[in-house]
């Protein structure tokens, strides 16, 4: 009765239109026009997000390239934004209506015109089949087939009803998400070679992800912390073997006589880009964090990996044995002592310091070391843990070398800050990446990431006369 009761409100509520891409008919709750004032409305939520990169110059070429594919797409008609999002997250996504957004740090990456049109493409394919609207539509029909039939069946109401109904949807949607990435990178394909790209560009760039992924997965062994790579049952993405397989079979079914590769164009377009995190959020030169809005800076152990994040920036030891975090904690309130005493608890011992001329409160517990330090009317906060409390002892002279270099900005630095910037440079013969790399101001590091970014990883080594990027 419960399953009669769901499957005719489902079927009440059903509407049917026709695929660009199949033309087959697709269970959708949504027109074009509402379509579009969906991306449309959160086109301004992703901008309230994310900022737009700054270079008109960029914006023009990414949009002119994004424009190029669209025409040769199965809605060709439709008004397509594309816009480069001012963030280090190697990314690129659309919304329903399209709007397709990519990332100034996938664009870092990338290396030449037709790797770009493939990310650009694959986007495009999601809004051409309508991916985002199909997903929400399910989404939306499951919604409302839950609550006509609670009206019928009350136990539905139960929790671990909803629970059930919401785990049974985020499986279905899952799937959706499955079937969807690998159906855009054979549409992605499609509009490659409709635009006289080279369909095997898509295997390029798939490639440069799977590598990010080695990459990652190499610097987390080292910092003890588990590789980026979602392993959930629901995972919504195929991982990059699946993909790199289909788009093979896909692109390789596709032949164009001269495609074009653009190298040297993409390579002029970025040059001066911003890598990694733009000043507003602090950056990181030779393990010394520096925030000129915020206005202060601290100094980490040389080797340690530094992790500018959103709202805190953290230090992991090489072999993960130990960590320092720093995050904002509001307006100043009281002294250091009673605030470090709210955020810690009658059972740590606080005590009053100075810390460079600031009052600050040092926190130990049987875990961890800290500090609050007030700068400016605003608090920070400082934590250092060991892997587990018997290490702490053996960590616990640099973490506090650590906290302890905590200190304000002087009107010099505050106007020497500047993110770092990618450069594109001739090599010349005897140019090796571990060369350049001892010049780099990318820490430990530095070697891996100048051979991803230019898509030599793991040991590839640059040839005289080519162009290279490198950051500076």
């Amino acid at each position: 009765m419960r399953i009669l009761i769901i499957s005719l409100a489902l079927a009440l509520l059903a509407g049917c239109a026709q695929n660009p891409v199949s033309g087959r008919n697709d269970f959708v709750m949504m027109s074009e026009s509402q379509e579009v004032a969906v991306g449309r409305k959160n086109d301004e939520q992703i901008k309230k997000q994310y900022r737009v990169y700054e270079s008109r110059a960029l914006q023009e070429y990414v949009n002119r390239i994004g424009q190029k594919l669209a025409k040769q797409s199965h809605r060709p008609n439709l008004q397509y934004h594309f816009t480069v999002l001012d963030t280090p997250e190697i990314n690129a996504f659309a919304l329903p209506g399209g709007y397709v957004y990519i990332t100034r740090g996938i664009l870092a990456y990338l290396n030449s015109e037709a790797e770009l049109a493939a990310v650009l493409g694959h986007e495009i394919g999601h809004v051409t089949a309508r991916h985002g609207v199909r997903q929400q539509s399910v989404a939306q029909a499951t919604d409302i087939g839950l609550t006509i039939a609670s009206i019928f069946v009350p136990q539905l109401n139960s929790t671990v009803a909803q629970n059930l109904t919401n785990i049974l949807g985020g499986a279905l949607l899952s799937g959706y998400g499955r079937e969807h990435e690998l159906e855009a990178d054979r549409l992605g394909a499609d509009y490659l070679a409709r635009s006289a790209y080279d369909p095997q560009a898509i295997i390029k760039v798939i490639g440069t992800l799977k590598d990010q992924e080695t990459m990652d997965a190499e610097l987390a062994k080292q910092e003890g912390r588990e590789p980026r790579r979602y392993h959930g049952l629901f995972a919504t993405h195929p991982d990059n073997d699946t993909r790199l397989q289909q788009a093979v079979g896909e692109a390789g079914k596709q032949t164009v006589a001269q495609p074009f590769a653009g190298r040297n164009e993409f390579l002029d377009a970025i040059e001066g880009m911003v890598f990694n995190d733009n000043s507003d959020q602090g950056v990181v030169r030779d393990n010394r964090f520096y925030h000129a809005e915020l206005g202060m800076t601290l100094q980490f152990p040389a080797t340690w990996q530094v992790h500018n994040l959103p709202d805190a920036v953290a230090a992991i030891s090489p072999q993960g044995e130990a960590q320092v975090v720093m995050k904002p904690g509001g307006k100043a309130n009281g002294t250091p002592v009673e605030f470090a005493r709210r955020l810690a608890g009658y059972n740590a011992q606080i005590r009053s310091i100075e810390v460079n001329g600031l009052p600050a409160a040092l926190i130990e517990l049987p875990d961890s070391v800290g500090s609050v330090v007030f700068l400016n009317g605003q608090v920070f906060i400082l934590q250092g843990k060991a892997k587990n409390q018997a290490q702490l002892p053996a960590w616990r002279e640099r973490i506090l070398a650590t906290l302890n270099s905590f200190r304000a900005l002087s009107a010099e630095e505050r106007k020497q800050i500047k993110p770092l910037t990618i450069h594109v440079i001739p090599v010349w013969a005897g140019d090796r990446y571990a060369k350049l790399a001892q010049k780099s101001p990318l820490g430990q590091s530095a070697e891996s990431y100048l051979r991803l970014m230019n898509a030599q990883y793991p040991s590839g080594e640059p040839q005289p006369g080519q162009r290279i990027k490198i950051v500076e």
